[in-house]
């Protein structure tokens, strides 16, 4: 798949201002920091659209970027920010929560988790969680390029262990540096269009 174009079409908080074209969604979900923007930058080709941070908890909306005007990056706030008020905390969960049920546009959920570390209570959390709703899951290793080769295949094991992925979910190791799993991502996306 060839990107051609990329456009932030609406940072929404309620579902009223969800686009209505009716496209395919694909929802990016992950703690803060774990590399949603740099994520979504890699994939649309474009350096600094989706805007990084190094402050956690940046995003407050769930953003729709329209790609190839085919489908939608769906880019949510990330879960698990100490910082983050109690209410705000709330407010994101039941924001996202809402899409994730209500939306019948969503075609696939990648779940964004550190490769570094083992997946958190909230990360194996949200993972039950989209089990227990039913949707398809692609759980995305972020930052492969910061664990040596000869740890990266221990540190895949773990991860699988941790989260017990059930038959039909995929897992792919992805690097905004080196690209790794990019292919993969897009080749995803292409064949539920």
């Amino acid at each position: 798949m060839k990107i051609k174009t990329v456009e932030l079409v609406v940072s929404a908080v309620r579902r009223s201002q969800y686009p209505t074209d009716d496209k395919p969604e694909y929802l990016l979900i992950g703690r803060s920091n774990v590399g949603k923007s740099s994520f979504i930058n890699t994939l649309v080709n474009r350096k600094n659209y989706a805007r990084t941070s190094g402050r956690p908890g940046k995003t407050q909306t769930i953003n729709f970027y329209k790609v190839n005007d085919e489908f939608y990056l769906v880019d949510a706030p990330g879960y698990g920010y100490a910082q983050a008020s109690k209410t705000k905390r709330k407010k994101f969960g039941l924001m996202i929560e809402d899409y994730i049920v209500n939306r019948p546009n969503l075609k696939q959920v990648f779940l964004l988790i550190d490769f570094r570390h083992k997946p958190t209570n909230d990360d194996i959390m949200m993972y039950n969680y989209l089990k227990y709703y039913k949707k398809p899951v692609t759980i995305v290793a972020t930052k492969i390029d910061k664990i040596g080769i000869t740890v990266q295949q221990k540190q895949r094991n773990t991860i699988l262990e941790e989260l017990d992925l059930v038959v039909g979910d995929d897992f792919v190791m992805f690097s905004n540096v080196t690209k790794a799993g990019k292919e993969d991502i897009l080749k995803k996306i292409e064949i539920t269009l």
